[in-house]
């Protein structure tokens, strides 16, 4: 099986370009990073129990409120980013773990649906993986497309806009 990692910067069109290859004629199944990334620390799953057990004593509103949530209340992910985001070592060092729970989770879950997609039959996968070579994944890839955009737009301002609707 073929595996095509699709990368490049933010706001560059990557979401365009996974659309494109997921319809006919090319039909290829792609699996998200950022879909992954979200789904491993879900409530109820492993990553999400690390979460909780490491950053609920130093970070206020880790959890949101949600009383339908049957394995747990959801997690704040702008509160986190506040705990991990930034230059000081101890967010620099939170950051680090956050990683070593979230990362591998992430690289299991797309190993199993890698699996998944070549016992179906599918000739090729798309891993969609905006930080492939910072992740180091791209050895796994024989084939990279690199999504890039030359607007006007910056980066910044289209990630804003995009984030308003999120």
């Amino acid at each position: 099986m073929l595996l095509l990692a699709l990368t490049g910067s933010l706001a560059t069109g990557k979401s365009t370009v996974s659309a494109l290859l997921s319809q006919p004629p090319y039909n290829l199944p792609i699996i998200d990073a950022d879909i992954l990334a979200r789904e491993v620390v879900e409530p109820g799953t492993p990553g999400y129990k690390k979460i909780v057990n490491h950053f609920a004593s130093s970070t206020p509103n880790l959890l949101l409120p949600s009383p339908t949530e049957r394995k747990g209340r959801p997690l704040n992910r702008a509160a986190l980013g506040r705990r991990v985001f930034g230059s000081t070592h101890s967010r620099q060092r939170d950051r680090k773990i956050l990683n070593s729970i979230v990362h591998p989770a992430v690289r299991y879950a797309m190993a199993r649906s890698i699996l998944y997609h070549y016992f179906c039959g599918y000739w090729a996968v798309v891993l969609d993986i905006p930080l492939l070579y910072d992740s180091r994944l791209d050895i796994f890839a024989p084939v990279v497309l690199m999504v890039a955009a030359n607007s006007a737009r910056s980066d910044v301002e289209a990630t804003v806009a995009r984030s308003a609707f999120e």
